[in-house]
């Protein structure tokens, strides 16, 4: 295994509805004089992506039911933000100690379907997640190719919690031009066991890999993961659902 890399893009512009963002990152690079090479993967927050997408709710349009009040009273949370929460969710898995795990549209478990105020505009607005973060994350990987001449994986990520761990981590909500999978069935480890169901996460992985080199105060919402061996093909961030009859937790 070579090295591998994590490099912060930094520079990029504030993102507003209808920008370029591949356009946005490029311009970025070149102002820092760095450039995209054949191998790089390139990992995008999906904050500025939604931007983009116009996945922005100004929160004062946003009205409660009371359900949604008396929830945000009892733990002292913004009712419209839970509101939004509930509006973007295909249903609610848990709620206690004022923490709402959501079922998303996407088939994402995480909490209040991923509805956030951070990093947007000091609290006026809250970004939801893209419409459909796999076909975002295509068309990136399609401009990004047709801009610089070759192909560069490009992985959607937002910040999930984990049941049973502490912490934030990373994780793929899209990805374009490489297996988000890599399948380890049927190999022999060092010690000649058969290897029977291990299936690593590269695309959470890598994702995990950026979050670490651009936090959350960084502002640098891209990052080229560099030296990664990864597969090509028509991986996907759907591709990291687990199907609802393998479930144990369902």
């Amino acid at each position: 295994m070579p090295d591998i890399r994590a490099i912060p893009v930094e520079g990029l512009a504030e993102v507003r509805p209808g920008d370029d963002v591949p356009e946005l990152i490029l311009h970025a690079l070149r102002s820092r004089r760095r450039k995209l090479k054949p191998g790089d993967i390139l990992v995008v927050t999906h904050k500025i992506v939604s931007k983009a997408e116009g996945q922005i709710v100004g929160l004062g349009e946003v009205k409660p039911t009371a359900s949604a009040r008396r929830w945000a009273k009892r733990f002292k949370l913004d009712a419209r933000i839970v509101q939004l929460g509930h509006r973007e969710s295909r249903r609610i898995v848990r709620r206690r100690l004022g923490v709402t795990i959501s079922e998303t549209r996407h088939g994402f478990v995480c909490a209040n379907a991923g509805v956030d105020a951070s990093n947007v505009d000091g609290g006026r607005s809250a970004v939801l997640l893209p419409v459909d973060p796999d076909r975002s994350a295509r068309q990136m990987y399609r401009k990004i190719k047709s801009r610089v001449g070759f192909a560069v994986p490009v992985i959607l990520t937002d910040s999930f919690g984990r049941p049973w761990r502490e912490g934030l981590t990373e994780v793929a909500i899209g990805v374009a031009g490489m297996k988000a999978l890599r399948d380890l069935r049927g190999r022999r480890d060092p010690h000649g066991y058969r290897l029977r169901v291990t299936m690593d996460a590269v695309a959470d992985e890598l994702a995990c890999l950026a979050g670490l080199a651009c936090d959350k105060l960084s502002r640098a919402p891209a990052c080229i993961i560099r030296g990664y061996p990864y597969q090509p093909g028509r991986g996907s961030g759907r591709d990291l659902i687990r199907p609802a009859e393998r479930d144990l937790f369902r």
